[in-house]
């Protein structure tokens, strides 16, 4: 019986009433009284109406012996609400809550910090109990901003600073979750709830050692490494608790909620100036993309990059830290990323790259502004990375598309504003980084005609770094077996690279027909330039291997070869000079002595011109050297210092080589020697090359190596299961289409020398031929109508060969192609 009431008083006060005052002992260091506190939980139990009223008589003892100070009675107090709660569950617990939550803030409000740790552990066993009922009118403002003041204790007592911010951190995490599960009741995603909760978690953890060293783990699982900070006691640190009620916050996210999350989360990284030094918000964000649900991931990376937008007026080493953020954590979301989403990432990123470049800075800020665009670069080259190779190609066209230049030629005396020219350098390393990504398996997939043209125009450039990086990208996409490191300079000893050979596919050789002129042709021009260094050049010697070594086609070797003698002739002839023509001589020889390996037998004549050259002119061959003595000669040699095209021609009409490719480019390039440097003469000779191709295939006396095709089923089934009609159609639409191609990819003059090559002599003949085609006549009858016709027809054919004959010599003639006459 509580002190100062007597028998009397007690007898007429409600039995719920002498039930609480009977738990409280007379010495509060005695403790709850068990007997007396069983004899409530039944009584509550039994009539769940009283419970409300049990609550507001708690309360208001609790809150007299607060005012007393009486810190004994106030435990027990909260003792016996803490049974209550776990034992009834009514549906009227609502109101029995509402004083539960009124104590727990009234010790919240108490400046003694025992009180304030006994509250929030009240608090943290409600957080765990689901009510049956929602509570529509319950707030819990107050406790958030108590729960997150307590998380930034400033105690002058280490343990109690700790325990203090540990117990914030704990209610913090008890709100979440039991405002989370009632779904009806406090919103407590709401940005004015978010922007005090995310920061007291991100406080705590900041200050941590185990999210500033570099060497700490991948994000995704911490808890490996947390073994260290704990206490003997097993009671977490508070950056741990925070970290884990941060993944709880995150994991509990919808599509709805991520913004408000995020965003308090990037204010923080702001204000606490933790980008430029960012390895703290790498690890958060890792934690961030680890925690949400998988198919929000992107939702962060868009508001990173937003938010990057926003920071565009700031130093570029604060958005170098955002940046080099999201090159860390963008690999997480790209296998997430589908459609529109990927392109709208890749032209976020080039845009900021584009912004960077045109707002150019000069000095230190430039320097940092460089190692903003390599970081954004970076990340491309990290998203691109975990795409499938289908999205890399559509990646590598679009960033394609952005290049400034890519859409039209550009002339060689052309000079492009500096801006241009940097940015044109920024997103070809952009390009070549997507590129370095992609494994190439078909050609014919990866170097669509959109992208190949236009690559092959940006490779025509006057700038000698923008042609080098479209090499590198070449050589990238190119290289199936990893040769290309082992032919990075000029070399005759081409055996010894160990070189990975590809075998001979159909695919592969059609490519070659239908885009091979493209290439020869940005080989070609690539040697002729003025300003070429020896990288360009050295360049090039990889690119003409990788396509021997890859495309094991006849025609690729012929064509080569072709090229190889075009660009012997520039040096010689004088239209390349000093070092870059003795360069070039270099390069002809090893590319010869790799093709020698692959025809035997031009073994000999290549064998004796090396021999020559390195006899009396060593500076012929390689090593490439970046300058040469001024008085070596290069042009004007000696014919037994030169590889001979009409020996080559000669020992090739014996292979399954097609020499009339090489007949066909010989008088071409004697005609473009005459004109010096002339990009459209040089496309003449590339396009002259496809002339033939289809009549060299079929002719009787050239044998040709039949191509290993790999062989499926299906193939089989195909040939076995087609009719002849079927098959006469698919031919037809084989030749239109082959058509169509020939007239949207070749030069007019390639097309006007096919249909020349199939046109008749002259015609006289052409009219002899349908007269000879007439039926002869049928009787006696006839004879003299027949005789008139035939004198008539003769004399219309007489008239018709003087015509040609007396117009033959004429300077004025011009060949009718057929396409013309019928």
């Amino acid at each position: 019986m509580p002190i100062g009431c007597c028998a009397c008083c007690s007898a007429f006060r409600p039995r719920y009433k002498r039930l609480v005052d009977n738990i409280f002992p007379a010495i509060p260091e005695d403790g709850l009284v068990k007997s007396n506190m069983d004899k409530l939980m039944w009584y509550a139990m039994n009539s769940p109406d009283k419970l409300d009223r049990i609550g507001e008589y708690l309360a208001y003892r609790l809150f007299r012996d607060i005012n007393r100070r009486k810190t004994g009675y106030v435990i027990i107090s909260m003792d016996a609400l803490d049974q209550l709660l776990i034992s009834c569950h009514a549906n009227n617990l609502n109101l029995f809550v509402e004083s539960f939550l009124q104590m727990v803030q009234k010790l919240l409000e108490s400046t003694e910090p025992a009180l304030q740790l006994r509250a929030t552990q009240s608090f943290e066993k409600f957080a765990n109990i689901r009510e049956d009922t929602p509570s529509y009118h319950r707030r819990y403002d107050f406790l958030v901003s108590k729960f997150s003041c307590m998380c930034y204790s400033n105690d002058d007592n280490e343990a109690t600073r700790k325990h203090l911010r540990t117990a914030g951190i704990k209610g913090l995490q008890g709100v979440v979750r039991k405002t989370d599960w009632d779904n009806l009741g406090e919103n407590i995603w709401l940005p004015t709830h978010m922007e005090k909760i995310v920061p007291s978690l991100l406080y705590n953890m900041q200050h941590s050692s185990l999210y500033t060293e570099e060497t700490k783990p991948t994000a995704d699982a911490p808890d490996n490494h947390h073994h260290h900070h704990h206490q003997g006691d097993g009671e977490k640190e508070p950056h741990e608790l925070a970290e884990m009620c941060l993944r709880e916050l995150v994991s509990r996210a919808t599509y709805g909620k991520i913004h408000n999350v995020v965003k308090p989360l990037l204010m923080h990284m702001d204000l606490q100036g933790l980008w430029v030094n960012n390895t703290f918000a790498v690890q958060v964000f890792k934690i961030l993309m680890y925690s949400i649900q998988v198919q929000y991931s992107i939702t962060i990376i868009e508001l990173i990059m937003s938010h990057l937008n926003e920071k565009g007026s700031e130093s570029a080493k604060i958005r170098t830290g955002i940046a080099d953020v999201l090159s860390k954590v963008i690999p997480i979301a790209a296998g997430e990323c589908i459609g529109p989403s990927v392109i709208e990432i890749i032209n976020s990123l080039l845009e900021h790259i584009r912004a960077s470049v045109v707002g150019g800075a000069s000095g230190e800020e430039g320097s940092a502004e460089r190692m903003y665009q390599e970081t954004l670069i970076h990340a491309l080259g990290e998203y691109a990375n975990h795409l499938p190779d289908y999205q890399k190609v559509d990646s590598m066209v679009f960033i394609l598309n952005k290049v400034p230049g890519s859409d039209r030629v550009d002339d060689v005396g052309s000079q492009r504003p500096e801006a241009e020219v940097k940015l044109q350098h920024i997103l070809l390393k952009s390009l070549l980084k997507v590129g370095t990504k992609y494994t190439t398996e078909q050609y014919s997939k990866t170097f669509a005609q959109s992208f190949l043209v236009r690559l092959m125009r940006l490779s025509m450039s006057s700038d000698a770094e923008v042609r080098l990086t479209v090499q590198h990208i070449l050589h990238t996409l190119l290289d199936r077996h990893h040769n290309a490191h082992k032919l990075a300079k000029p070399t005759l000893e081409i055996t010894k690279l160990g070189l990975t050979f590809a075998k001979p596919v159909r695919q592969d050789v059609n490519f070659w027909r239908k885009s091979g002129t493209e290439l020869l042709l940005s080989a070609q021009e690539n040697c002729e330039f003025a300003n070429n260094t020896l990288a360009n050049l050295e360049a090039v010697f990889t690119t003409l291997m990788l396509l021997l070594l890859e495309i094991r086609s006849d025609d690729v070797i012929v064509d080569i070869l072709r090229v190889m003698f075009h660009v012997q002739g520039a040096a010689q002839s004088g239209s390349v000079k000093g070092a870059a023509a003795i360069q070039l001589h270099g390069l002809v020889s090893s590319v010869m002595m790799a093709v020698a390996h692959l025809v035997p037998t031009l073994k000999d004549h290549v064998a004796a011109v090396v021999k020559n050259r390195s006899d009396r002119a060593t500076h012929l061959l390689p090593d490439l050297l970046p300058q040469y003595d001024p008085t070596l000669p290069f042009a004007g040699l000696p014919e037994d210092l030169l590889f001979d095209n009409a020996t080559v021609l000669d020992l090739l009409s014996g292979t399954s080589l097609d020499e009339k490719r090489l007949t066909a480019s010989v008088s071409s390039m004697k005609r473009r020697h005459s004109g010096g440097h002339n990009t459209s003469n040089s496309a003449m000779d590339i396009n002259a090359i496809s002339v033939e191709v289809d009549s060299a295939c079929s002719s009787p006396g050239l044998p040709r190596k039949p191509l290993e095709e790999e062989i499926t089923f299906e193939s089989l089934k195909k040939v076995l299961m087609e009719s002849p009609e079927q098959k006469r159609k698919a031919e037809e639409e084989k030749q239109r289409r082959q058509i169509t191609e020939a007239f949207m990819t070749e030069s007019f003059e390639a097309l006007f020398a096919k249909i020349q090559a199939r046109q008749p002599d002259n015609l006289h003949n052409k009219l002899t031929e349908i007269f000879n085609r007439l039926p002869p006549p049928s009787s006696t009858a006839t004879t003299a109508s027949a005789t008139t016709t035939t004198a008539t027809a003769a004399t219309t054919c007489d008239s018709a060969a003087a015509l040609i004959s007396a117009t033959s010599n004429s300077p004025y003639q011009l060949p009718y192609p057929d396409i013309i006459i019928y």
